[in-house]
């Protein structure tokens, strides 16, 4: 999976000016928090919890204006709890931010 970060990085770069020590905490920030509400996703049991953490995730996205990540969490928020489908894509996606 290609991470599209074109409006992410301008938002990283807009909220830590020249500061590349801050964007890198603000990214790994986002990362942390991305990773603890899919795991929370992942392990939820019924359809209020995962509903709840799919809107978490997609506010997250909207934050930092990654609008890949609001579409996979829009599309998690409309699937059935526990889909492996849209966790594998959403650990796809988190995977993918950690390479760059």
């Amino acid at each position: 999976m290609t991470f599209e970060d074109g409006a992410f990085s301008a938002t990283l770069a807009a909220a830590a000016g020249d500061d590349p020590v801050l964007r890198a905490e603000l990214r790994q920030a986002f990362r942390d928090s991305l990773e603890h509400h899919i795991d929370l996703l992942r392990r939820s049991r019924c359809d209020a919890n995962w509903v709840t953490s799919a809107q978490r995730i997609r506010s997250l996205a909207a934050s930092f204006c990654a609008d890949e990540l609001m579409d996979l969490a829009a599309e998690a928020g409309r699937a059935a709890p526990g889909d492996p489908v849209i966790v594998t894509r959403l650990e796809a996606f988190l995977e993918a931010l950690g390479t760059r």
